[in-house]
């Protein structure tokens, strides 16, 4: 079986989807629609911005979520999926390329999403941390131990677990990571510390969105980050979307769930390769290959 798993924040580059933009009417449409829907021109910003441009958490996330999807549609017929799966905002673009949601509500979602955090992370700072080389058991308990919000974030592959919370508490949490023997903690260039109790605010406000939101039986099922499990039931799928932004992404799990479901080759849809190699780092048996530029 096949899957197509889609990337998050932090793949972006300046000039990413402009070869679709230049060689795809359909896609060109669509960008077209989207800075519509945006109430700017997020093409321009993607194909000629800066860097700094393209970090802001409202351009960042609707971009990456517009070159995976638009991606995923240039390839017709040739483009089907036996299961999806996305890692963090990449779960919307999963949800879209399934028939789950459609495009126009898919973008609304995420720039939604984007702005409700950015707005969380502007009234606590907070951040993230890339931790390297301890079991996840040792990760959680330490954590567990630090008076501050401090928590589990993104399972991304066995011996790597981004932790989350309070600039102290992760200050804390780093030094009593080195002790206890991880062979890197790095603090992360994010704006805050998402996937942890501090999303709250933006949870609260994208329940709403999600809840008036369309969802449609989807054609596969979509492993999901809050349980790592095959969902196909668009109410289900609802419930999971919004618990997304305060739980963590448990990528290692959705991973080996989706191989022990029979699946033998995994394709990334958009840009870099990072999931590329977070799932080799949890089977190297299983194939892996990527889309990102026009396939035309």
């Amino acid at each position: 079986m096949k899957a197509y798993v889609f990337p998050g924040q932090g793949a972006q580059f300046v000039g990413m989807g402009k070869d679709l933009y230049d060689n795809s009417p359909m896609a060109r449409e669509l960008f077209e629609k989207a800075n519509e829907l945006l109430g700017f021109r997020i093409t321009d910003l993607m194909f000629n911005g800066t860097d700094e441009d393209l970090r802001q958490t409202k351009v960042t996330q609707p971009a990456i979520f517009l070159h995976s999807v638009l991606l995923a549609k240039t390839l017709g017929d040739s483009f089907k999926p036996e299961m999806v799966a996305g890692h963090s905002l990449g779960e919307f673009s999963a949800l879209v390329a399934n028939g789950a949601l459609s495009f126009e509500d898919g973008l609304t979602l995420v720039s939604k999403r984007a702005l409700a955090m950015q707005k969380a992370c502007e009234a606590q700072p907070s951040t993230m941390a890339a931790i390297v080389g301890l079991d996840d058991e040792i990760v959680e308990k330490i954590c567990g131990e630090i008076d501050e919000i401090v928590v589990p974030a993104n399972y991304n592959c066995p011996g790597q677990l981004v932790i989350s919370g309070s600039v102290q508490g992760i200050d804390l949490a780093c030094a009593k990571l080195t002790e206890a023997g991880a062979k890197r903690a790095i603090k992360l260039s994010v704006g805050g510390a998402f996937h942890s109790p501090l999303m709250e605010p933006a949870r609260a406000e994208l329940a709403e969105a999600i809840n008036s939101t369309h969802f449609n039986t989807p054609v596969c099922p979509v492993y999901q980050n809050v349980t790592a499990g095959a969902v196909t039931d668009p109410e289900l799928i609802k419930k999971n979307l919004i618990a997304q932004l305060t739980a963590p992404v448990r990528w290692t799990q959705t991973v080996k769930n989706m191989i022990t479901d029979g699946c033998t080759s995994f394709t990334e849809v958009g840009p870099g390769q990072v999931l590329q190699g977070l799932v080799k780092k949890v089977d190297r048996t299983v194939a892996t290959s990527g889309i990102n530029t026009y396939q035309g």
